[in-house]
C-alpha cells in the first residue's frame, strides 16, 4: 500500500523466510521507515505479502500488527480460517502495569530482634495474649508503659488496620509475692492490733534490725542496697528520739507518739521478722484473697482512668487451678516433666535435646543466669532444700508442693499450688488455642518467664510456633533512674494522674517508640503538654478556621464573579491581617520589642529586692529578739505572696527539706540565700492548707501520709510546737 512516487512494496524476500515469527519480526523492520497506511485499497503487493501470515503479528510488532490489521479491515476476504480475526476488529493483548511495592505493616518481633512483615495465621483475626499485672500493691508507672503502649498497638491494629483482635490479658494472684506480703499483712496488722507499748516496740525493732542489718551487709546489688540503706537511715532516724526520751524518763504522752513513728518506719523489717517467726501459722486461705482482690480493683480503675481499653477476655490464676493440673499432667506424659518431692519440674535439657524443640528462643545467651531463674522462682521457692529437688539448675517450677503458711490445692502430686510461668500458658492455651498471632509484655519479662512460657507450651503442644510475635515495650526510667516496685522506686498511677492529665501521659507514650526506653521526667511531660497545646484549639483559633472558611466562600464567589481578583486579593488580605490585632508582624517576635519580655524577666528583679529586704528585718529581728517583726515576716512568705503566685523558700524551709525536725524559724542555716521562685498559685494555697494544719502530710521521701499515720503525729509536732515557743519566750526575757 504505497502512495505514488514511492518504490513498490518489494515482498520477495518474505519468501524465504519459513517462520511465522522470524516472518513477521522482519516485515516489522521492512515497514518501520515506511509509510504503509497511504491510500485505501490494498495493493497487489500488500494482498501477497498478507497472504504469507497466518494470524495476526504479535503485538510487540507494532509497525507489521497496525499494517495487518488495515488490510484485514479493508479486505476481510483475504483472512485466512484459522486467523484469530475472524472477519472484525477485536480487542489486543492487555498486560497489567509493573506497579510499585505496596507497603505492609512490619512489626518488631523479640523472636527475630528484627522488624517482620505481619501476617495473622488466620485471615483478619489476630489472637493477642498479653502478661497482665500481679496484683498485691499499687498500680505503678511502669505498668502503665506496657498497658498504654499496648493499648495504642491494638487500637490501630483494629481500627486503622482492620484487624479483628481478640485480645486476652490474665491476672496474677496466686504468687510468691502476694502469699509473702499477704501473710506480712496479716501479722503486722495483729501485731499493732495489739498495742504494744513504746517498750516493747523499742524491743522488737531491735531484734528485728539484727537480720536486716545482716542482710543489708550481705547485698551486692547497688540499687537494692541503696534501697535497704534508705529503710535503715529511716529507721534510725525514728530511734534515736524515742531512746532519748526514754532514757530521760519523758511523759508517756511524748514516748508514745514518738514510738508510733518508729513503728511506722520500721514496719518493713518488723513485718519481715514476724513472718519468719509466724509466717507458717498463717493458714487461712481466705488471708491469701483479700489482698490480690483489692488492689486488681484498683488496677482496673487505674486503666479505666488511662483510658486503657479492657481486655476482651480476663483470667485469673486462681479460677484457673484445674486447667494448670490437666496442663502440668500433660508436659509430664510427654516426656519434658518430672516430679520431685511432691513438686514438679520442667526438664530443660530434654526439651532442648529434643529435634523440633529450642530452649531459651528470645534470650539464649541467658541460659544459666542463675539470678535471673532464681528471681522467676519467686522468694519463697528459692530455698536449700527447694533448688536440691532439681535434676538441673536450669529447670524450672511447673507446681510447687505447699508449705506451711501458704495456700494450696489439690493435685495428683499432693497439695500445692501453680508455679509462675505455668498460669500464662494453660490460660492463653485454654482461650487461643495451639498457637497465637501475638504475645505480649514487659521487656524485663524476656528471660525467664517467656522463655520459659514458650518451651512448656510448646512441649504440651508438640510443636514450635506456640507464639508467631513476641512484643516487647521498653523499660520506664525515673528521670534517668532505674524504676522497680521491689526497690520502692516508683511514682504510682494515681500520683502521676496527679500530676499530668491521662491524655498528657499517653502523648508522652506516644511520642516514643513502644519498644525503646522511655524515661519519665519532667521534661518528658512538659513535651507532651506542649504537644497538647498545640493540638488543642483554643477561642482564637477557632475564630481564625471560621474566618478561613467564610474568606474561602468570598473568594470563589468573587472569582465567579468574571474572574473578580480584586474582590478576591482583598478577601485574602481579610483573612491575613485581620487574624493578628495591633501592627506587629506575623511570625516569632525579634529583639527589642517590649511585648516579648516575659514575666519573670519582669518581676524578678522587684521580687528579689523585696527578699533581701524582707532578710534583713529578719535577720535584726532575730538579734533583738522581736518576735512580732518574724511574725509578720512569714505571714509575708506564707499568706500574701502565695496569692500572687511567688514562693519564698527561707533557709529553715531548705533546710526541713532534708531534716523533717527542723521546722521553726529557729533552725536557719546561715549563709543561705532565700529562694524566690514563680509557681502556680492553686499549687502555693495548697501548700499553705497543709502547713496550717501543723505537721506535714508526706513523709522523708515525698510519699503521701495517710490520715492515720498523720494524726499520730499531730501529737508529737504540739510537742515540739511548744518548745519553740518555751525557748521564744525565754529569750524574750533574756535568760
Amino acid at each position: 500500500m504505497s502512495t505514488p512516487g514511492e518504490p513498490a512494496f518489494e515482498y520477495g524476500f518474505l519468501l524465504q523466510i519459513n517462520e511465522e515469527a522470524a516472518l513477521a519480526a522482519a516485515l516489522n523492520d521492512y515497514l518501520t521507515p515506511r509509510s504503509y497506511l497511504a491510500g485505501f485499497s490494498p495493493s497487489q503487493a500488500d494482498q501477497k505479502a498478507f497472504k504469507l501470515l497466518h494470524r495476526p503479528p504479535d503485538p510487540q510488532h507494532v509497525h507489521a500488527l497496525r499494517w495487518y490489521r488495515h488490510i484485514a479491515a479493508l479486505q476481510p476476504d483475504l483472512l485466512h480460517p484459522d486467523s484469530s480475526m475472524k472477519g472484525k476488529r477485536v480487542q489486543p493483548p492487555w498486560s497489567p502495569p509493573a506497579g510499585t511495592e505496596v507497603p505492609r505493616l512490619r512489626l518488631y518481633n523479640s523472636l527475630t530482634r528484627a522488624k517482620e512483615p505481619f501476617v495473622p495465621q488466620r485471615g483478619n483475626k489476630v489472637t493477642w495474649y498479653c502478661c497482665g499485672p500481679t496484683v498485691y500493691d499499687a498500680s505503678h508507672m511502669g505498668h502503665a508503659r506496657s498497658y498504654i503502649s499496648f493499648d495504642i498497638l491494638r487500637r490501630i491494629l483494629k481500627d486503622y488496620f482492620k484487624y479483628d483482635v481478640l485480645y486476652c490479658m490474665n491476672i496474677t494472684d496466686i504468687d510468691d509475692k502476694i502469699i509473702k506480703r499477704a501473710r506480712q499483712n496479716h501479722l503486722l496488722d495483729q501485731y499493732k492490733e495489739k498495742q504494744p507499748q513504746a517498750a516493747q516496740i523499742l524491743q522488737d525493732v531491735l531484734s528485728a534490725r539484727v537480720p536486716f542489718q545482716a542482710n543489708l551487709a550481705g547485698t551486692t546489688d547497688p540499687d537494692k542496697k541503696q534501697m535497704l540503706e534508705r529503710l535503715d537511715a529511716a529507721v534510725t532516724a525514728a530511734l534515736q528520739p524515742l531512746q532519748a526520751a526514754m532514757e530521760g524518763k519523758a511523759a508517756d504522752q511524748v514516748v508514745q507518739p514518738l514510738a508510733q513513728v518508729l513503728l511506722e518506719n520500721s514496719k518493713d523489717l518488723l513485718a519481715d521478722w514476724l513472718d519468719t517467726q509466724f509466717g507458717s501459722q498463717v493458714t487461712e486461705n481466705s488471708i491469701f484473697s483479700i489482698l490480690p482482690n483489692y488492689w486488681e480493683g484498683e488496677y482496673h480503675k487505674d486503666m479505666d482512668a488511662l483510658n486503657v481499653l479492657p481486655p476482651d477476655v480476663l483470667t485469673r490464676v486462681s479460677e484457673y487451678v484445674p486447667e494448670i493440673v490437666e496442663f502440668v499432667k500433660k508436659v509430664v506424659s510427654n516426656g519434658y516433666g518430672y516430679e520431685s518431692n511432691a513438686s514438679v519440674y520442667f526438664d530443660t535439657s530434654k526439651f532442648d535435646a529434643s529435634p523440633q524443640h529450642s530452649y531459651a528462643k528470645l534470650v539464649p545467651e541467658a541460659v544459666g543466669d542463675q539470678k535471673a531463674l532464681q528471681e522467676g522462682e519467686g522468694d519463697l521457692s528459692i530455698s536449700a532444700d527447694r533448688l536440691g529437688e532439681k535434676r538441673s539448675p536450669n529447670d524450672f517450677a511447673l507446681w510447687k508442693a505447699s508449705k506451711p503458711g501458704e495456700p494450696s490445692w489439690d493435685s495428683p502430686w499432693g497439695k500445692g499450688r501453680p508455679g509462675w510461668h505455668i498460669e500464662c500458658s494453660a490460660m492463653a492455651g485454654s482461650i487461643l488455642g495451639e498457637s497465637m498471632d501475638i504475645h505480649g509484655g514487659g521487656f524485663d519479662l524476656r528471660f525467664p518467664h517467656h522463655d520459659n512460657e514458650l518451651a512448656q507450651s510448646e512441649a504440651f503442644f508438640e510443636n514450635d510456633h506456640w507464639v508467631r510475635y513476641f512484643l516487647h515495650t521498653g523499660h520506664l526510667t525515673i528521670a534517668g533512674c532505674k524504676m522497680s516496685k521491689s526497690l520502692k522506686n516508683f511514682i504510682t498511677i494515681k500520683d502521676a494522674l496527679a500530676k499530668n492529665t491521662a491524655r498528657q501521659l499517653r502523648l508522652a507514650f506516644l511520642m516514643h517508640s513502644w519498644k525503646d526506653t522511655l524515661d519519665y521526667s519532667s521534661n518528658t511531660m512538659e513535651s507532651a503538654v506542649q504537644y497538647e497545646k498545640f493540638l488543642n484549639w483554643e477561642a482564637a483559633e477557632v475564630e481564625l478556621n471560621n474566618s478561613f472558611y467564610d474568606r474561602k466562600s468570598a473568594v470563589h464567589d468573587a472569582l465567579c464573579d468574571n474572574v473578580d481578583t480584586r474582590t478576591a486579593m482583598e478577601e485574602m488580605r481579610t483573612l491575613i491581617f485581620g487574624a493578628i490585632e495591633g501592627s506587629e508582624p506575623i511570625g516569632f517576635p525579634v529583639g527589642g520589642q517590649s511585648q516579648s519580655v516575659d514575666l519573670e524577666s519582669t518581676v524578678m528583679p522587684y521580687l528579689a529586692v523585696l527578699s533581701d529586704f524582707r532578710e534583713g528585718v529578719r535577720r535584726i529581728a532575730r538579734e533583738q529578739k522581736v518576735t512580732e517583726l518574724l511574725h509578720m515576716c512569714d505571714v509575708v512568705r506564707d499568706d500574701t505572696l502565695p496569692e500572687l503566685g511567688v514562693r519564698l523558700e527561707d533557709h529553715e524551709d531548705v533546710k526541713a527539706r532534708v531534716d523533717r525536725w527542723s521546722l521553726y524559724e529557729s533552725d536557719c542555716v546561715p549563709g543561705l540565700p532565700t529562694v524566690v521562685k514563680l509557681v502556680d498559685k492553686e499549687t502555693l494555697l495548697k501548700e499553705r492548707e497543709e502547713k496550717k494544719q501543723g505537721f506535714p502530710t508526706h513523709d522523708a521521701e515525698g510519699k503521701e501520709l495517710s490520715k492515720g499515720q498523720a494524726k499520730k503525729l499531730r501529737k508529737l509536732y504540739e510537742a515540739q510546737e511548744k518548745l519553740h515557743n518555751d525557748y521564744l519566750q525565754m529569750n524574750q526575757n533574756g535568760n
